[in-house]
């Protein structure tokens, strides 16, 4: 019997996981295959908007909580239902598998947040500590910025499950790779130790459209690939002998197509064969219309040396993290503001007190 395109994927050694906290999305994709979810505010926003979960929100502004508040309430909710959905799996891997990511506050990195890193840090942890408590199969997503990269050691030591999120490049990687062994060599025992590194895919490429654009065309399009494999590569290496019974393993996330002219599945393609991809529900939905598509491992298969040496001679990926971290800050931030202001408009349209 032929698989799927989807369960092809999974065959091929990659677990999926779904971009969407979204309940009917959740099953949907579950019967599909996958494993995990993760949310963001984008998500969270869009679902409350879509009035769905009215009566859930009305019970909460008639409590007495203020709009933020409320907005995470909402999160936690819909985050916890999305883990009872994957807790089967988290119980069949013993802890391997079957998570959802949890995102702490955007707006500690937002420009207009007061706080020193210092303080940021302390935040990242004392939030992330809460959310995660009685929470076995919940991910708490930290980005990989100067205060959330400060916060993982403290956080893994206390027995935390992290996503390191927004890693843009091998540096910001290294550095949130080490501070998890660090955390982790100060826990009891090892036993429980899990943790993932989302590294974005295609956004890489709108940024070399845009800044490399002397790139051939072998290598234009090609660098968001590269930069994944490189880091999976490095990743798998140095987890390699550490002799952990749950795996460290690499999330390749924005695995949606930009560019109108791309095929839909060329990302999910190229990164296919091990650990796992956060994919939009667009990108399963259409992959899934591929029919006879197989996929089989290639993550592991860089370009030609010339590529290589190409990309690194006209890609500054000092210029392009710094870059692409601003804008996924901002592309975070937004959105939480526009929850809380949703969240607002709801609250007078409902006629609940403040």
């Amino acid at each position: 019997m032929q698989l799927s395109p989807l369960r092809s994927l999974i065959a091929s050694g990659t677990r999926l996981w779904l971009d969407s906290v979204d309940p009917e999305l959740v099953q949907e994709n579950r019967r599909l295959g996958a494993t995990g979810a993760t949310s963001n505010p984008i998500i969270i926003a869009g679902l409350i908007r879509s009035g769905r979960f009215d009566d859930q929100l009305k019970e909460l502004l008639e409590s007495g909580q203020s709009d933020e508040q409320v907005a995470w309430e909402m999160t936690n909710r819909l985050v916890r239902d999305a883990q009872a959905v994957f807790r089967e799996v988290w119980d069949a891997t013993h802890g391997d598998d079957g998570y959802v990511s949890f995102e702490l506050d955007p707006l500690l990195e937002d420009a207009s947040c007061p706080l020193s890193i210092e303080e940021r840090t302390a935040r990242y942890v004392e939030t992330g500590l809460a959310w995660a408590v009685a929470e076995p199969n919940r991910m708490i997503k930290v980005p990989a910025t100067e205060a959330g990269l400060a916060s993982l050691e403290e956080l893994v030591a206390r027995g935390v499950t992290v996503n390191v999120t927004l890693i843009f490049s091998e540096r910001q990687y290294q550095i949130a790779r080490d501070a998890v062994w660090r955390g982790a060599q100060l826990r009891s025992s090892l036993e429980q130790l899990k943790s993932v590194y989302s590294i974005f895919v295609s956004r890489v490429d709108v940024y070399t459209l845009k800044h490399a654009p002397d790139l051939s065309r072998q290598a234009q399009g090609q660098v968001g690939i590269v930069n994944a494999q490189r880091i999976f590569l490095k990743n798998r290496e140095f987890w390699r002998d550490k002799g952990l019974p749950l795996r460290q393993e690499m999330i390749f996330a924005s695995t949606g197509t930009k560019d109108p002219a791309d095929p839909v599945d060329k990302y999910v393609a190229a990164l296919a064969g091990a650990d796992i991809q956060t994919n939009p529900p667009a990108t399963n939905a259409a992959i899934q219309q591929l029919s006879g598509r197989a996929f089989t491992p290639r993550v592991d298969q860089l370009p030609a040396q010339g590529v290589l040496d190409e990309i690194d001679r006209l890609v500054n990926f000092e210029h392009l993290e710094k870059t692409l971290m601003d804008e996924g800050l901002q592309k975070f931030a937004d959105p939480q503001k526009e929850l809380i202001a949703l969240i607002g408009e709801k609250r007078e349209g409902m006629k609940a007190p403040l």
